[in-house]
Formats: structure tokens, C-alpha cells, sequence
């Protein structure tokens, strides 16, 4: 009886080692496709990492760069000089008779006519008595200075008045001799004044001397104002712009997009795709801020003004505003 209880206790031990073992068994077959399926997904969830970070890092590589479209417009070549404002008509005013300048009637500012007495010169000497003579004006006008003061000892060559006729007011200025050959008269002018900042007023040159000043290498001219403008006053500091050239309906970049390479320009255009691409192209006329294209590129043409040192052929860019 003992030996039966002890086989059917030894036969049960052993089915349930069987069935513990293929229990183990089942559970082992049913992880190993989920544990692929992970792998295959960790797999491809990498390699997305892997373009993901591949796009970033061309994007994080590329030069930051801003472009501007070649436009058809006008471009003008100017030079700026400086000059000072003068009234239209002005004279110096002498005494007839050298002496003492015993008075003067009139202030700067205070408008006279001609014939007008100014001042008083007495020609008397040590034992010699004579009567005052007067200083009249030549002209009529505003008296823009008085020179001389009373008490004076004066001559025939002392300017005791300086008189002008300030309705008519023109700016002086002196063209070096390398662009006196584009000055003419009727040429126009824009001028700026210190004093009035942020406008400009329309002129055009009036005067142009027939020679050349051999000490300074320049030429005298005089600009007239198209509309007068009370705010405007003989010497007060003027700044001209001279327009000595200009083109209609030409293809223009900005000047600082050209590079100059040994005599030959190129520039950096931008694809659809935002890839540099060097062109070399021919210019013409220039002015302070545009440049003239007559060949290599075409109009609305993406050109690079900015970061464009930093670029090489087939180069990769970030287009910034």
C-alpha cells in the first residue's frame, strides 16, 4: 500500500514538473515576437531620430545670409559737396574819404537803399578841420555785417558795410577738378542743411567759372533754389548733392552684394532650394547705395547683400530678415 501512495506521489511530482516546463515554455515562444516587434520599432524610431537629427544638423550648418531681389529702377551717380549760403547780390561798402569813424546808423539785419547814408567818416587832421563825409550805399538790401566800429580809423580800402540782396539767396561751393568736366549749368541739386534737419530742398547750378583755381584744383560754382524759403540764410552751412548721371529702366542690386575679385564682380544668388550659387556679372553705372547689372543676372533674381564673404559654390544657407 505504501509502495503505491509513494508512485502515484512520484507520477504526480513528475506531471507537474511537465506541466510547469511547458507552461515556461509557452510563455517563452509568445515574448520572443513581441521583443522583435520592439526591436524592429526602437529600429525604425532610431533611424527617424537619425534623419531627424541628419535635417537639423544641415539646418544648424547653414550660413545665415539676407537677400534681396534684383530690381529694374533708376540709378543715379551723385557727389556730395559742402558749401556755404550766400545772398544773391553782395557788396562791400568803402568811405569816399579816409578818417575816423565818428557813428554808423544801421544794425545787421535792417534793410537800406541805395544812396542810403550808413555812417559818418570825419577827415579832419591835427590843425585841419573838414566836414564829415558820409558812407552811402551802393545798393539796395539787408546790411548782412558791419566790419568796421565806431571810433575806427579808417581808409579807402576799409569795407565799413557789406550789403546784399538776401530775396535771392544762392548756395557757393568748389567741385574738385576730377568731376568739373560733369558740371554745367541747369545741372540739378538737392540740398541739405545742419540747421534743417531732415529735409531737402531742389536746386540747380547758376554759375559755373570759366577757370580752374590752380592752388585748390577746383571750380567755383553757385546753385540757385527752385522755391524760396525763409528758414534759409546767408551763412548758414549747405550740403549739395550733385546728380551727374542717371539711368531709367536698368537692373540694380545692392552695391555691397558685388565682391570684387581681381578685377572681376561676382555675387551669391539663392535657389528655390536655398543653395548659394556664385554668378559673375558685368556692371555699369554706380551710385552710393545701388549698382548697375548689364549681364550674368536676371530680374527678381534672390542676390545675397549680406554674409555672402562667408559662402563657397553649392553652400547651404539660411535665408534671415
Amino acid at each position: 500500500m505504501r509502495k503505491k501512495n509513494r508512485l502515484v506521489t512520484i507520477i504526480l511530482v513528475v506531471l507537474t514538473m511537465v506541466f510547469a516546463v511547458m507552461i515556461v515554455f509557452l510563455l517563452i515562444q509568445k515574448r520572443q515576437p513581441e521583443a522583435g516587434g520592439s526591436q524592429r520599432s526602437a529600429g525604425t524610431s532610431g533611424q527617424s531620430r537619425g534623419g531627424n537629427l541628419g535635417m537639423a544638423s544641415t539646418t544648424r550648418n547653414a550660413t545665415p545670409v539676407r537677400v534681396m531681389p534684383a530690381v529694374v529702377g533708376t540709378i543715379e551717380n551723385s557727389i556730395v559737396i559742402n558749401g556755404d549760403v550766400l545772398a544773391g547780390k553782395e557788396v562791400s561798402i568803402y568811405p569816399s574819404v579816409a578818417g575816423k569813424l565818428m557813428s554808423t546808423r544801421f544794425k545787421p539785419g535792417e534793410t537800406v537803399s541805395q544812396g542810403q547814408v550808413l555812417a559818418m567818416v570825419d577827415p579832419s587832421r591835427p590843425g585841419e578841420i573838414y566836414a564829415q563825409s558820409p558812407v552811402m550805399s551802393t545798393i539796395s538790401g539787408t546790411v548782412l555785417s558791419v566790419p568796421a566800429n565806431t571810433g575806427d580809423t579808417v581808409t579807402t580800402n576799409t569795407v565799413v558795410y557789406v550789403v546784399g540782396d538776401i530775396s535771392n539767396i544762392v548756395v557757393e561751393s568748389f567741385v574738385p577738378e576730377r568731376f568739373s568736366a560733369s558740371i554745367h549749368e541747369g545741372l540739378a541739386a538737392s540740398i541739405s542743411f545742419e540747421a534743417i534737419r531732415g529735409e531737402f530742398f531742389s536746386a540747380a547750378v547758376s554759375e559755373v567759372s570759366p577757370v580752374l583755381d590752380p592752388s585748390s584744383r577746383t571750380v567755383r560754382i553757385r546753385l540757385r533754389f527752385a522755391r524760396k524759403d525763409a528758414r534759409i540764410k546767408p551763412g548758414m552751412f549747405a550740403q549739395a548733392s550733385l546728380v551727374t548721371e542717371a539711368r531709367y529702366g536698368v537692373l540694380t542690386i545692392p552695391r555691397n552684394s558685388v565682391i570684387n575679385t581681381y578685377g572681376s564682380f561676382i555675387v551669391f544668388t539663392v535657389d528655390e532650394k536655398n543653395i548659394a550659387h556664385q554668378v559673375e556679372i558685368g556692371i555699369g553705372l554706380e551710385s552710393e547705395e545701388q549698382i548697375e547689372v548689364v549681364s550674368g543676372l536676371a530680374e527678381g533674381d534672390r542676390v545675397v547683400f549680406e554674409g555672402q564673404n562667408f559662402l563657397m559654390e553649392g553652400d547651404a544657407v539660411r535665408v534671415v530678415e
